[in-house]
């Protein structure tokens, strides 16, 4: 339960933060243009917290149901204005201010995730250096040449200091009908290319492994099987188990280094193990039953028992901590938001025309998933969520679909090849086409989050 309660926490709070900044880029924008704002709602429904505004007497209100806002501005077609206030409604103003007032609320996300791919930056985050282990034959990566002890340097250019990195290159590839360069330097030393065909990144939504179907494995460092904390009441401390003990062997099989030992955990959740450990010299046995834990669409077995930290020199071969100063990293955020931006677009295009799964689409059970689990991570991995989920955000609502901000877009096009104002009538009816279809995608979403749910 507390799992859930933090991730529906995380969730409304993603949430809330983004639709206050798209509604916020609204709300801004028509106030420097002079037109009167009536109310800024973060949430629907019944408010919760409102206040009025000392300038210009606005409402400020927070509702009780956080999966949306909006800004209410003075506009004839929704109510009299009285005589004095009608140049500063909003139906009366020109294309180019209602045009700006619209583009506002996408505009304030996309530079919100520039803000927070900054701020990530010029932090810094640790990561996992790309070194290959293994290489599975047959594969496209043992086509393209990789063998293990390659570290990947770059991939189509764009350089990938960590494994994160070389992942997010490979999605950007999945949705390119393009061959795919890979720059590397093996264990010699030697800067080489390895090129992945067209096709060799397949969709995302269809694997649960992307390097597993490329036919690379990451390169791990060999850690002994000492335990170092232990998480208190779970099987591990249950058992007797302290910080320091080695395992030697578990159900008669030699206990060779810490990932053998989390193989054979995980392989056993509910069955109940011997383990022979040393403790100071002295050699000692206990029985160990692991606690089934369901992850996805498996259970696996767990103990509550972590690994004894690694020594500096294997940290320095394996982590990497990238940063960038606040110059640098300016035309590097701002590179992320449109690459990612891009991204989303081409995997949308493809959805629609059927050349990817619906299964790449995300619902509120998967959003509010990784909202809980970036949480749980760190504020960093949190914050490049956020800029992830706020791109999405301003990329949905600039697509040309009635009710939303592109469909407003597509609305004033339309009026200036006209050269007039559009029927109420085609306006109306155009919002219940787009209703429809924003329900429709809503829906399936939502059918494709519960499909991952229940396998």
């Amino acid at each position: 339960m507390d799992s859930i309660l933090f991730k529906l926490a995380a969730f409304i709070l993603a949430i809330g933060v983004l639709v206050t900044v798209h509604e916020f880029g609204h709300f801004w924008v028509a106030r420097r243009l002079g037109i009167k704002v009536l109310r800024f709602s973060v949430g629907f429904g019944r408010p919760l917290w409102r206040r009025r505004g000392r300038r210009d007497d606005t409402e400020y209100v927070v509702a009780a149901v956080p999966l949306g806002g909006y800004v209410k501005m003075l506009d004839e077609r929704e109510g009299a204005v009285p005589e004095q206030q009608r140049h500063r409604a909003f139906n009366r103003q020109s294309l180019p201010v209602r045009s700006a007032v619209v583009v506002a609320g996408p505009l304030f996300n996309f530079l919100f995730a520039m803000l927070a791919f900054w701020l990530v930056l010029v932090v810094g985050e640790s990561g996992q250096r790309p070194l290959v282990g293994t290489v599975a034959p047959a594969t496209a990566a043992a086509s393209a040449g990789f063998r293990p002890g390659d570290e990947i340097l770059a991939i189509n250019g764009e350089p990938t200091p960590s494994w994160s990195m070389v992942l997010y290159q490979l999605a950007a590839t999945s949705v390119s009908d393009g061959s795919t360069r890979v720059e590397v330097r093996d264990a010699a030393g030697d800067r080489a290319l390895r090129v992945l065909p067209a096709g060799g990144v397949g969709d995302l939504a269809e694997s649960r492994d992307l390097l597993g179907d490329l036919g690379l494995s990451p390169e791990r460092p060999r850690l002994p099987p000492v335990l170092g904390k232990l998480e208190p009441g779970q099987p591990a401390a249950r058992a007797g188990l302290e910080p320091g003990d080695r395992i030697l062997s578990a159900d008669g099989q030699a206990i060779a280094d810490w990932s053998a030992w989390v193989d054979h955990v995980r392989a056993r959740p509910g069955r109940t193990m011997e383990v022979l450990y040393q403790r100071g010299g002295v050699q000692g046995r206990v029985s160990l039953t692991p606690a089934p834990v369901a992850t996805g669409d498996k259970v696996i077995g767990r103990i509550g028992a972590y690994n004894r930290p690694p020594p500096p020199e294997v940290l320095e071969r394996y982590q990497v901590e990238y940063r960038l100063g606040p110059l640098a990293a300016v035309p590097v955020a701002i590179g992320k938001t449109w690459g990612f931006s891009v991204l989303t677009l081409k995997v949308a295009w493809r959805i629609l025309t059927g050349q990817a799964s619906v299964m790449n689409l995300s619902g509120p059970i998967s959003i509010a998933d990784t909202a809980g689990r970036s949480a749980s991570i760190g504020p960093v991995y949190f914050l490049k969520f956020l800029a992830l989920v706020s791109i999405s955000l301003g990329v949905l609502n600039l697509l040309p679909v009635p009710v939303l901000d592109g469909g407003h877009l597509l609305f004033f096009a339309l009026e200036a090849v006209k050269g007039g104002p559009l029927s109420e009538r085609f306006v109306a009816q155009g919002q219940r086409i787009g209703l429809a279809l924003l329900l429709g995608l809503m829906a399936l979403a939502f059918y494709v989050d519960l499909t991952r749910l229940f396998g």
